[in-house]
């Protein structure tokens, strides 16, 4: 692969590193420690050191891709063959899904991201229901008193007992 290749495409992997060791103020390894030994102590870690894993996978299969791509090509005559533009397309799906893992990464990472407002006040609600922080509201109708029937042996008025 040329350097300007390797170079553009480590940089993506590499910036998006840099923003989330900045976001956690620690470094990649360290932040992946931490959410293995407590994976719910901040789910925004977790998530992002998840993902983060995804792309450096995405990475290294689009690297292999790559690879590959330009063996065959420094093999093939003028004409590029079928098996060589499989590869090609093999390429193209790797980048895909690199850069859809990338932009995961990247709305994980960026607080004002569409969408994440809400998501941050449902996590937080979710987080509260367990803890009362008051007496709870009734939710059933107040008992009412019992009234004791009338006796089935003495008559209405306007009734006959058979």
């Amino acid at each position: 692969m040329s350097d300007d290749i390797s170079d553009g495409l480590e940089d993506v992997v590499g910036v998006l590193t840099e923003r989330i060791e900045t976001r956690f103020g620690m470094g990649i390894d360290q932040l992946r420690t931490a959410v293995a030994l407590k994976p719910t102590a901040n789910p925004d870690a977790t998530e992002v050191v998840k993902w983060h894993g995804l792309l450096l996978d995405s990475q290294a299969v689009l690297d292999r891709a790559e690879d590959d791509l330009l063996a065959a090509l420094e093999t093939q005559p003028s004409e590029v063959d079928d098996p060589t533009m499989g590869l090609a397309q093999r390429v193209n799906a790797a980048v895909t899904a690199r850069d859809g893992r990338a932009l995961v990464v990247r709305w994980l990472l960026d607080p004002d991201a569409p969408g994440k407002r809400y998501l941050a006040a449902e996590r937080l609600a979710r987080l509260n229901r367990g803890v009362r922080k008051g007496p709870a509201v009734q939710t059933s109708a107040p008992r009412r008193p019992a009234v004791a029937p009338a006796p089935a042996s003495v008559p209405r008025a306007g009734r006959a007992v058979l």
